[in-house]
């Protein structure tokens, strides 16, 4: 048994577009003027994860889920997933705006050996006037698209919608996109760093290249189809854990906290990640107390079955496991 709640070391990423909010606002430890993702729990190849915490502190978790398998993710996940775990948890930094994108499948990214990418946002701040670009205006066909990309005319057919604080987008494989410019967000995604970069705005790197972009494989992975909204609603009670998002890769729910509040996971076959994107909260186990701000992560293994949380002011968390 797995027995103490997980506190990891942030990854932090430096961006063509990053800025420097996650230093400023959520207090990351850096200097650099353009940190673009605080990478909070992530098991991707050469970014594994190390445990900052408790008797584990120094272990990764890759070598946690050999040793603890479905202690620490749930019998379903271990056999869904094996011994890696499923999800990559960040928060990014859009200084400016990021390229235009799209992710692949798990057919598709399995070529690449990789989990496709299914990935969330919640909006943690907003400049005035932010916007994210996603899906299509109207259907589209390839034809339009191709035209439009050659012409770099893009937005002329992509939606455009402008966004504020407790927005969420729910980016499913093949639906184009770009994190607009002052935006800070929280993203939960499938373990995968494969994007693929359809226009970057004609801009050059540190080096002065250009950056690669992969307009067949876009290709291959785009959905031409619009919808009439792209924002996911939701309920926010207080004390509630809300349902947000839900699909195969994972459940995001979220719950604004005041006051003091006994959580029970034994109905749950999975580890519950718990992220602050607003106040503080102090979380309790036996004799373990964590507190976590806005802009930290803790992770509960599946094998604790229930944990306090409390909260003396106003505090939202962003609770994720997968059904």
């Amino acid at each position: 048994m797995i027995d103490q709640l997980l506190r990891f070391t942030p990854i932090l990423k430096q961006k063509i577009w990053g800025g420097k909010k996650l230093n400023q606002l959520l207090h990351k430890n850096s200097d650099g003027s353009n940190i673009g993702e605080s990478w909070e729990i992530s098991d991707v190849d050469g970014d594994e994860s190390i445990v900052s915490n408790g008797n584990l502190k120094g272990r990764t978790l890759r070598s946690l889920l050999k040793e603890y398998k479905h202690n620490l993710v749930g019998n379903y996940v271990y056999k869904t997933f094996g011994e890696q775990f499923p999800l990559l948890i960040k928060f990014i930094d859009a200084k400016e705006v990021l390229s235009i994108q799209v992710h692949p499948d798990d057919d598709l990214a399995g070529i690449q050996d990789s989990f496709g990418k299914t990935e969330m946002w919640y909006v943690v701040q907003a400049d005035e006037d932010a916007n994210i670009i996603i899906g299509f205006k109207n259907d589209a066909t390839k034809q339009e698209y191709l035209h439009h990309l050659e012409n770099k005319s893009l937005l002329d057919i992509l939606n455009v919608d402008e966004v504020s604080k407790g927005d969420v987008y729910f980016v499913p494989p093949g639906r184009v996109h770009a994190i607009g410019a002052g935006l800070l967000i929280a993203e939960i995604q499938q373990t995968s760093d494969i994007t693929y970069r359809i226009y970057d705005w004609d801009r050059k790197d540190i080096d002065g290249n250009y950056r690669e972009l992969h307009t067949e494989k876009a290709l291959k992975t785009i959905d031409f189809t619009a919808k009439d909204s792209y924002k996911t609603p939701y309920l926010k009670e207080s004390n509630i854990s809300n349902q947000v998002v839900t699909c195969p890769y994972f459940t995001t729910n979220i719950l604004p906290i005041k006051g003091k509040k006994e959580v029970c996971f034994s109905e749950k076959d999975s580890f519950i990640i718990y992220m602050c994107v607003e106040g503080e909260v102090v979380f309790n186990y036996k004799n373990q107390q964590e507190i976590v701000r806005k802009g930290e992560t803790i992770l509960i293994p599946a094998c604790i079955d229930k944990v306090e949380i409390v909260s003396e002011n106003s505090s939202e968390l962003l609770e994720t496991y997968i059904q």
